[in-house]
């Protein structure tokens, strides 16, 4: 039951990054170009998926699909991040601000599916090579992908519909930047109990068991490793999982201690150091290091550059 003082809010103010007025055209000028590079990294990924023949496989099928996520997720953060960098905060509708939360969820947990299922390609590739071509073949990549994209739609469907049903009341300052799930719901006047344990267990399945399934697979694939008699053999075998190891250590990493582990001793300034990581960097980065530690693609690039 509300009480009468409570005045129910229409719009949130977004603090972003306040008292930067000093350093606000240089941290714009860093995100944006840190923007733009996400998106042409990300999008020359995907061209160079869908066109290089020698591209054709289960992993750089993957990938495409991981740089089509990093996309989505960059597009949700970024343009609103600016904004609020060059005004130096600004307002939300709730409506808009609740968007935004269900987008970048779901680009989230299909990041999170996107990275079990390459692992899952590693290990087949690495453990089990002889039957590697008719396990992984097209049809099943094409059905874990799909089922990435649409479990992870409806799972955070199902929770943007239980927040929509929310009333929010004053102060309407949300200490962020962007819309993110719990400090949306510590402006809630509606008993919000439900929605934060059903988040927490949404976020362990989303975040923390597949992190589980990756570290079980990995120890295969090290075992596997390390059965190999050939020194170059072994290289060769672990420089294929290394940048998707590097990616899960930083994705996951972030994610399990923001949504998983109690963060109550936690600060908002730590909050958005750590989110930075997940929203800005690690979409950035992925392209980057497939690209800088993979053969096939810089092959790719230089044929598709003529250098």
């Amino acid at each position: 039951m509300l009480e009468k003082n409570h005045t129910i809010v229409t719009e949130f103010l977004l603090l972003g990054f306040y008292n930067i007025h000093s350093f606000k055209i240089l941290l714009f000028t860093v995100f944006l170009v840190t923007y733009i590079m996400t998106l042409s990294s990300n999008l020359l990924i995907i061209a160079l998926v869908s066109t290089s023949h020698q591209l054709h496989s289960p992993m750089y099928f993957f990938l495409a699909h991981l740089s089509v996520s990093d996309i989505l997720l960059s597009m949700v953060i970024f343009p609103n991040m600016l904004r609020l960098i060059w005004g130096e905060g600004g307002t939300i509708s709730v409506a808009s601000c609740i968007s935004q939360l269900h987008c970048f969820l779901f680009s989230v947990t299909t990041e999170c599916f996107l990275l079990t299922v390459m692992s899952y390609d590693r290990y087949l590739a690495i453990c089990q090579p002889l039957h590697y071509t008719t396990i992984m073949d097209f049809k099943l990549c094409l059905q874990l992908v799909i089922w990435s994209w649409l479990v992870a739609f409806v799972v955070t469907l199902i929770v943007i519909l239980q927040i929509s049903q929310l009333q929010f009341c004053g102060p309407n300052v949300i200490d962020h930047f962007f819309c993110d799930f719990d400090p949306l719901l510590k402006h809630s006047c509606s008993d919000s109990s439900f929605i934060e344990i059903e988040g927490f267990v949404i976020s362990t399945f989303v975040a923390l068991l597949p992190f589980l399934f990756i570290i079980v697979t990995y120890i295969c694939i090290s075992l596997a490793i390390l059965r190999i008699s050939s020194t170059i053999g072994r290289q060769k075998a672990f420089s294929t999982c290394s940048s998707h190891l590097t990616i899960v250590g930083i994705y996951y990493g972030t994610l399990i201690t923001i949504y998983v582990v109690p963060s109550r001793g936690y600060t908002f300034n730590i909050n958005k150091i750590l989110s930075l990581l997940y929203t800005a960097v690690t979409p950035l980065f992925n392209p980057i290091i497939y690209s800088l530690r993979n053969q096939e693609i810089g092959s790719a690039l230089r044929r598709r550059f003529h250098y």
